[in-house]
């Protein structure tokens, strides 16, 4: 017998969180060019994850939410292929990358030199993601609230 899925786990976004996504994308469009830049990004992002193995995608999704909550003024887009976002210099401060991308056997969570994690001379700038938990959640939305400050 199969057992039970943790209520923190998902298969996808629900269709709700589809909806609402493809309304701010609308929104932006909206705006204007600054608006529909952001908006194309948004776009390519959410194909992008679409696109990834499942267990990928289900991290790639849980990402997507607690980074665009955390930090809404920093912009999705694709970088070299992955899900990223970018500050208003347009430079990336975090980015997704599946583990299907490079056949390893887990994903990552990395920031570039944009983000302000920097202390004590070293610091680590990527960590593998096997499984979204609260933990895991939690730790992702303090990383990016110390990137972005």
């Amino acid at each position: 017998m199969p057992a039970k899925k943790a209520e923190n786990e998902s298969d996808g976004f629900s269709a709700e969180e589809r909806a609402a996504m493809k309304e701010r994308a609308a929104e932006l469009r909206a705006e204007g060019k600054k608006g529909a830049k952001r908006a194309d990004g948004l776009q390519a992002v959410l194909d992008r994850i679409a696109g990834m193995a499942p267990e990928d995608r289900a991290l790639a999704e849980r990402v997507h939410v607690a980074v665009t909550a955390t930090a809404p003024e920093l912009s999705p887009k694709t970088w070299y292929g992955m899900p990223a976002y970018a500050n208003a210099d347009g430079k990336v401060v975090v980015f997704f990358q599946d583990a299907a991308k490079f056949k390893v056997r887990y994903s990552t969570l990395g920031f570039q030199d944009a983000a302000n994690l920097d202390a004590d001379g070293m610091w680590p700038v990527s960590y593998a993601l096997v499984k979204w938990s609260p933990v895991v959640e939690k730790k992702v939305v303090e990383l990016v609230k110390a990137a972005i400050s």
